[in-house]
């Protein structure tokens, strides 16, 4: 088994994962350009020519990052990231997709729609990355109100995926320079929280 890897936001949400499981995987590490992530090779493996892909020995393929983390949760279930019972694991899906759509997707679509890499990919807007620099800090603010009754972990008292869900939009804003903004504490609280665990440089 092994990973291909790249220096992107969504390898790094399955690295941070395996961080945090202390498990290790033989890695493939791939540049951004025509010889690694643009290459054919990869392309034969994930018809996207997107990273991550997970490769078993059998050659089995799977791609996109929560699908690796659910595969590896079923390898090694402790420690839990995807939730025990049925209620901690619909309250963690329901913050995970939380994260992703509410802040990670937009942060996503600033640099998708910005970003020089991605002009071959799609056509790119302006005024989408307008829109989502001018929405983002009312859906901050959001996420500083739903922490503030105090629990130390987005879905709850424990660290999970939908905490690094939010470790990959907050990796992300540093790179397309959307800052926390002032008087969100409870938001600063918990971006400080993660970006102090030894995952945070996976």
């Amino acid at each position: 088994m092994k990973l291909y890897n790249a220096a992107a936001a969504s390898p790094r949400r399955v690295r941070i994962f395996l961080a945090e499981k202390g498990m290790d995987l033989p890695r493939v590490d791939l540049s951004l350009d025509a010889q690694g992530t643009r290459g054919e090779a990869l392309r034969k493996k994930n018809s996207l020519g997107e990273v991550p892909v997970l490769e078993l020995d059998d050659g089995t393929i799977i791609c996109e990052s929560q699908a690796i983390c659910r595969y590896l949760e079923s390898l090694q279930p402790e420690p839990n990231l995807f939730g025990g019972d049925a209620v901690e694991q619909a309250r963690i899906y329901m913050w995970d997709r939380r994260m992703e759509l509410e802040i990670l997707t937009p942060l996503s679509l600033i640099a998708r729609h910005s970003f020089d890499f991605f002009k071959d990919k799609l056509t790119q807007v302006p005024a989408i990355v307008e829109a989502q620099r001018h929405d983002l800090p009312a859906k901050l603010a959001w996420l500083d109100s739903a922490l503030a009754d105090g629990r130390p972990f987005v879905a709850g008292e424990r660290f999970t995926v939908a905490d690094i869900t939010g470790m990959t939009a907050l990796f992300l804003s540093d790179f397309v320079k959307v800052p926390i903004p002032e008087g969100l504490d409870h938001l600063k609280r918990w971006n400080d929280a993660l970006r102090a665990r030894p995952s945070w440089n996976a």
